[in-house]
């Protein structure tokens, strides 16, 4: 199978392209550099250096002598997009290409048009460029559990069945986003729907929960294949950021009462997910929604695992919660599907951990601490 990796360079589009790669099907990356760019803008880097895009793709051919393809370019331009998926001629895009950070997005006024005009935009080319090139073309877009915000029922897997003055439907999952960059993975959402139901596209929409951990199996074979660690307070996702302060000795920073559940995910199982879905495509005309997570924990729990698996004293300050969002609320997720499907969870345990602290300890020195503490407050707009 032909499978497009777009944001490639990134922290979930590397490894999914390698681990497709290893596992059988011809893989090319597209990527625009935008997130390297967000870390001169904030002033961090990775913990852990990464090399450049076209140096890590040779390190493949030369580990492995799998060829992973490359194109340099914005899926804004829509001349680019176009010819991209022309050339390369893919059974599947997965698409990572989108500016990822809750945070960022509310930083002003203009992080918030940024990036919704990057995000919707972007994936809007894309939908055209596949229904005018080829419309058998599978989508495997990149999601997020956030889209739900935290109702107070069970959250479904994209679709409900209501019943309403005696007659009943099928209806999307009602979202209510918690910021401007969760809306617009929601807006992506309707986009890819009422494509799928009027240019009879398939695509499969993946809502994943947080993602921790920096190793998968591919990755791990040459330190030049490493994958981006983010630990600053608006890209670096809660369990790398608190394992780093742990290793530092910097108080685990639970915003509010660390009551918030959120569902978590390996990034094991991520690459594993997109592979699952990328060989059991979509039927044509179908928009399907898979929740990518595999277990659910509050922030509280996950700073107190952390602080369980540390070996030595590690304290948690509460700080106010700079997000607009309920202390604590009910959070039941059905995530059936993709284990349907064969994959088997990695759960969060200590020994993962643990294998978290050896690489921070061995990076510890590239820390900036006062990078890890927030600084977006979203109940005050700002222009900018």
């Amino acid at each position: 199978m032909k499978i497009l990796v777009l944001g490639g360079d990134g922290y979930l589009g590397w490894p999914t392209a390698l681990h497709l790669s290893e596992h059988g099907h011809e893989v090319a990356v597209a990527d625009n550099f935008a997130r390297r760019h967000y870390d001169d803008e904030l002033g961090v880097e990775s913990l852990v250096p990464i090399e450049p895009l076209r140096a890590r793709i040779a390190v493949w051919k030369e580990l492995t002598g799998s060829r992973i393809g490359c194109y340099i370019g914005d899926l804004t331009d829509a001349l680019f997009t176009y010819r991209m998926i022309g050339d390369f001629r893919p059974d599947a895009v997965v698409h990572f290409a989108e500016q990822r950070a809750a945070p960022y997005s509310m930083i002003d006024r203009g992080h918030a048009v940024y990036t919704q005009h990057n995000n919707v935009l972007g994936t809007l080319n894309l939908l055209y460029a596949i229904a005018e090139i080829d419309p058998s073309v599978h989508l495997v877009k990149l999601g997020t559990m956030g889209e739900y915000g935290t109702p107070n029922i069970d959250i479904e897997e994209g679709w409900l069945d209501i019943e309403h003055n005696g007659r009943r439907d099928r209806v999307m999952y009602p979202k209510r986003p918690g910021s401007f960059y969760h809306l617009s993975k929601v807006h992506d959402t309707h986009n890819i729907e009422f494509a799928c139901r009027i240019w009879d596209l398939r695509a499969t929409d993946l809502n994943q929960g947080v993602v921790y951990g920096q190793q998968t199996p591919e990755t791990s074979r040459d330190e030049r294949l490493a994958t981006r660690f983010d630990y600053d307070a608006v890209f670096g996702t809660v369990l790398n950021r608190f394992v780093i302060q742990a290793v530092i000795g910097h108080p685990l920073t639970v915003y509010g009462s660390g009551g918030q559940t959120r569902g978590l995910i390996d990034i094991r199982d991520t690459v594993r997910c997109i592979q699952i879905a990328c060989e059991n495509p979509a039927n044509r005309g179908e928009f399907r929604v898979f929740n990518q997570m595999t277990e659910s924990m509050s922030v509280r729990e996950i700073a107190d695992t952390v602080a369980r698996a540390f070996p030595g004293d590690v304290t948690i300050e509460n700080l106010e919660n700079p997000r607009v969002e309920a202390p604590e609320h009910y959070y039941n997720v059905r995530h059936t599907k993709l284990v349907e499907l064969g994959l088997e969870p990695h759960l969060l345990s200590d020994t993962l951990i643990e294998s978290l602290f050896e690489i921070t300890k061995r990076y510890a020195h590239r820390v900036r601490p006062e990078a890890l503490r927030p600084t977006v407050n979203w109940r005050t707009p700002a222009s900018g």
